[in-house]
């Protein structure tokens, strides 16, 4: 099956998820500098600031396998491909009025500068075989501040998806808590595809799908979209609180 075909599949499945969504609208407001002359970008999102879980998105076709053989914090393929990448993720239990939960498990994964997910491949949907690989794929376990960390790149994207990455909450026990995904904005997007090549980036953006026509973010993209400084040269910077039911 194509990928994009499975993708719009899941999409129906992902938008029967129901979630609660108040306080906040579409008109939240989501601004970004771009400076391609100066390689300076900057990008502020608004956050979610009504308590209420953030939205559940599919795990999407390509998982990590086996996530607790994982634990890491530096996700890079080590080869020196793409714009280096922090991120900090915050949890949050909307159960204890939003203050920060430790102890949770936070697993992420995206795709590489070309829009390729390790552990997966040699088939229509992704055609360049990495299943022996574990890159871009991690598991940590927030501190006392609620808060995980990694180093990994800005990630690259693929047929009708916009730039994303995944992201699994566990309590300390186990037990799932969220599945959901991580959203940029689209001129930082846009931005790094078309001023990236000496970073990988080499794809354009032809055919490149924005948020607002994305099957996972058209209708949340406000509440999982990220805060990201930084640029290509000195590397970015993300941020994104996530709200559990824990």
């Amino acid at each position: 099956m194509e990928r994009k075909s499975f993708l719009k599949s899941l999409s129906i499945f992902a938008a029967s998820t129901p979630f609660v969504l108040s306080g906040c609208s579409k008109s939240d407001a989501i601004s970004s500098t771009t400076d391609s002359t100066t390689d300076s970008t900057t990008t502020s999102s608004t956050e979610d600031t009504t308590c209420t879980v953030t939205p559940t998105e599919t795990e999407g076709p390509f998982p990590t396998k086996s996530p607790s053989s994982y634990v890491r914090s530096d996700i890079t393929k080590g080869d020196g491909v793409g714009a280096s990448m922090s991120i900090k993720i915050i949890i949050t239990n909307t159960n204890d009025s939003c203050n920060v939960l430790e102890g949770a498990i936070v697993d992420i994964w995206h795709c590489d500068v070309n829009g390729d997910y390790s552990e997966y491949g040699g088939t229509t949907m992704q055609t360049n075989n990495y299943q022996s690989y574990h890159w871009l794929r991690g598991r940590q376990t927030t501190d006392s501040t609620g808060v995980v960390s990694f180093t990994s790149i800005f990630p690259g994207w693929y047929e009708s998806r916009a730039t994303h990455v995944h992201v699994h909450v566990y309590n300390s026990s186990g037990k799932s808590l969220l599945v959901t995904q991580i959203a940029f904005s689209d001129d930082l997007c846009i931005s790094v595809n078309t001023n990236g090549s000496s970073y990988g980036y080499t794809k354009g953006t032809s055919g490149y799908t924005k948020n607002a026509s994305d099957n996972v973010f058209s209708d949340s993209v406000t509440y999982e979209i990220a805060t990201v400084t930084g640029s290509l040269s000195a590397g970015f910077s993300m941020t994104k609180t996530i709200n559990v039911s824990a």
